[in-house]
């Protein structure tokens, strides 16, 4: 019995210090929700409480016959739209981009008049998480684990449930064998 305990005290200082390397798998995050790439969408509001991370990806789903999405260099060319020396044009409608590197990014519709009307992204992509515990997810769609690709949840992480079961089959496999004396 004295070593199921030192073994679940054992996992459970492991687990304390690996909380902040829970959530540091990469985040897939919807461009726009459940509505996606669509002029329709308040892409400004839906960004501006997300935190974009190295190793995240973003997802656009939209429309073909609403135009394509270019990656542009500046934020005159934002700004202004101008869609004339992209960096890359994503015309597939339905487009991941990984975030590899620090620095902002600036997505626009190649449709100017939607563009002009506010379907444009600019991410702000920060380094890697702290290692933390002030990382963890607050809420519980945050959290969620799914395959890579968009869901219907704005931003979800990958990850966090794969350790947190080797963790619990950990202890109850301590436990387990504990009691039968193996």
């Amino acid at each position: 019995m004295a070593s199921a305990v030192k073994t679940v005290v054992a996992l459970a200082v492991i687990s304390v210090s690996l909380c902040g390397k829970w959530v540091a798998a990469e985040v897939n995050h919807l461009v726009g929700g459940d509505h996606g790439w669509d002029p329709s969408t308040d892409v400004a509001s839906w960004s501006s409480g997300r935190t974009f991370r190295i190793g995240d990806k973003i997802w656009f789903a939209y429309s073909m016959a609403q135009g394509t999405i270019a990656e542009l260099k500046t934020k005159e060319e934002y700004d202004s739209c101008d869609i004339s020396n992209p960096i890359r044009m994503y015309t597939n409608g339905l487009d991941s981009i990984s975030l590899h590197e620090e620095g902002i990014r600036y997505f626009v519709s190649t449709n100017s008049k939607i563009c002009k009307k506010g379907l444009k992204l600019h991410v702000e992509v920060t380094s890697e998480k702290s290692g933390t515990c002030d990382d963890i997810p607050k809420s519980e769609d945050s959290a969620l684990a799914v395959a890579a690709g968009p869901t219907a949840s704005d931003s979800t992480h990958v990850g966090a449930s794969g350790v947190m079961f080797m963790l619990l089959s950990g202890i109850w496999l301590s436990y387990y064998y504990s009691i039968m004396g193996i």
